[in-house]
């Protein structure tokens, strides 16, 4: 079980995830605009996200202990050991520590002892732990632009509303 840092003592604020603090009587900014590109998301042990065609993207780091079944687009993704993903995972830097089937895309993948994963891999740099079960098809990309991930909300949102 990871540890959890205990809330400042000295705030009288409260924050829930890892936005932007907001003083009492600031404005806040529009649910609509632009993510925040700093901090951890984290979708916790307790939620199962299942959908068609769904697409969950993080603008920098995203900690999965849940499950998934869609795909997942962020900076930097990591898979704890209860966390699964039944999907395409996409990342500049992806770290398994549990279970992914479908599909990986990274320049750097890291599989831990715990992973569990059955997918396309297709990366620069690809680490596996001793005791890590993976199976799938591997693939080294000379081409950096096919592993960028792609965090533009607005074009999953313009190619759903074309589809209607």
């Amino acid at each position: 079980m990871a540890a959890h840092p205990l809330p400042n003592q000295n705030s009288n604020m409260l924050s829930m995830g890892s936005g932007p603090r907001l003083a009492a009587g600031a404005p806040a900014s529009s649910p609509f605009g632009p993510a925040s590109t700093t901090g951890t998301s984290v979708i916790g042990s307790d939620l199962t996200i299942i959908g068609e065609n769904i697409a969950i993207i993080s603008q920098n780091r995203l900690q999965i202990e849940g499950d998934i079944r869609g795909d997942v687009h962020g900076k930097q993704i990591t898979i704890s050991a209860d966390g699964s993903v039944i999907g395409t995972v996409s990342a500049e830097k992806i770290e398994v520590h549990g279970g992914v089937k479908g599909a990986i895309r990274a320049a750097l993948v890291v599989m831990h002892p715990t992973a569990r994963v059955d997918a396309e891999i297709l990366h620069q740099t690809l680490s596996i732990a001793e005791g890590a079960h993976v199976e799938g098809r591997f693939r080294i990309s000379r081409d950096e632009k096919e592993l960028v991930p792609n965090l533009d909300a607005s074009s999953y949102a313009s190619a759903k509303t074309s589809e209607v």
